[in-house]
């Protein structure tokens, strides 16, 4: 069987070799070759036809961002992040998997260091998703979008940003009764996938958003920065106590799984520091199943791009107790089809549909019962 070959992309000859030695120790790989900055990456990439890279963030003449989105435009390949800069920068990590990225590495902290080696099991388990990956040159464009949607797919309204470390803004929005709610889960290809859905959504939809995607701490909280400034509504981090409002999403804290509970004043989020459900924490089936109480509500379940089955059991679940909708994005857009494939074989689905018609019928479910 003919070895994964793979193209390093690093600045330091001493990183290239330390990421090299450690990918050839496995029988499957083969380094086809390495490059020192983003216009080798790009060049070796046409040449090479790698079937997956590792690519740092911060080099000299073109940095990794940049040669990501030439590789997606003009040869599209699996690309696994593997930059110092993905712990302090996580904004950059979040930018490099919006624009196609399939998932990341962190390095250790601090300079160069033989540590690395600590997360060679992680970055070769990330090598062997991404060779199973959809990698394509740009996000499927919407197509047949109703004229009543349009508006929700033009840039976002501006709105003041949260500030930093607290939820003032939020948590002095008007309350509002809360008789909908939308769960979305979802794992390798997510961030994209949820810049999709999420900046999709009008300003003033009707219903909560919960939001699990597997990334671990820090990671998260640049996600729903991101999120946020690119969207109509508001995404935040969430935080323990937060109480559930229309128009607001709320994304799990790497770290920690998010559950809904209620009280006398309504709905509220709980973290908590549980066991890991299926190796994740957050879990997405722990979310789901929080929901399950909540007859009360219009429950609007989804399950996106992602490896495993996490969230599958507890959509099933929510379905047989009275879900409105249970969604999962359809084969030909997912970048990993597992969590919702896991789905679809429990016959638990209402709607299977590409990741572009997601946000459009979201909408339609929600605002048809407002």
């Amino acid at each position: 069987m003919s070895k994964i070959r793979v193209l390093v992309v690093d600045d330091s000859v001493f990183m290239r070799k330390i990421i090299t030695d450690m990918i050839q120790e496995d029988a499957r790989f083969e380094v086809v070759d390495t490059a020192k900055n983003g216009l080798e990456a790009v060049d070796k990439t046409k040449r090479l036809n790698p079937d997956v890279i590792t690519l740092d963030i911060e080099m000299p003449e073109m940095n990794g961002l940049e040669a990501l989105k030439r590789i997606m435009a003009e040869h599209p390949v699996p690309v696994i992040m593997l930059s110092s800069l993905t712990e302090e920068g996580a904004k950059e990590t979040i930018a490099a998997l919006e624009l196609g990225a399939i998932d990341f590495v962190r390095k250790p902290s601090g300079s160069i260091s033989l540590d690395l080696f600590k997360v060679k099991s992680l970055l070769m388990e990330k090598l062997s998703i991404a060779v199973q990956t959809r990698v394509s040159r740009a996000m499927p464009a919407p197509r047949q979008t109703p004229a009543s949607n349009r508006a929700s797919i033009s840039a976002p309204a501006m709105k003041p940003p949260v500030s930093a470390g607290s939820k003032e803004l939020i948590d002095s929005m008007p309350a509002s009764r809360i008789d909908k709610l939308v769960a979305i889960g979802t794992s390798t290809g997510g961030p994209r996938a949820l810049q999709q859905v999420v900046t999709g959504l009008p300003e003033k939809f009707p219903a909560p958003i919960l939001i699990v995607q597997h990334m671990p701490p820090n990671f998260t909280k640049s996600l729903a920065n991101r999120l946020d400034a690119t969207s109509r509504i508001r995404v935040v981090e969430a935080s323990d106590g937060d109480r559930l409002r229309n128009g607001v999403a709320y994304i799990a804290p790497g770290g920690w799984h998010m559950i809904v509970k209620r009280d006398d004043a309504g709905y509220k989020v709980r973290l908590t520091k549980d066991d890991p459900r299926s190796g994740h924490r957050p879990s997405v089936d722990m979310l789901f199943e929080s929901l399950l109480p909540f007859r009360e509500l219009k429950r609007h379940i989804v399950l996106m791009t992602g490896m495993g089955s996490d969230g599958a059991k507890g959509m099933q679940a929510l379905r047989q107790a009275g879900a409105v909708s249970t969604i999962a994005e359809s084969s030909e857009t997912c970048v990993v089809y597992g969590m919702p494939r896991a789905a679809a074989e429990l016959n638990c689905l209402t709607h299977q549909l590409p990741l572009y018609q997601i946000a459009a019928k979201l909408n339609e479910l929600v605002q048809s019962q407002s």
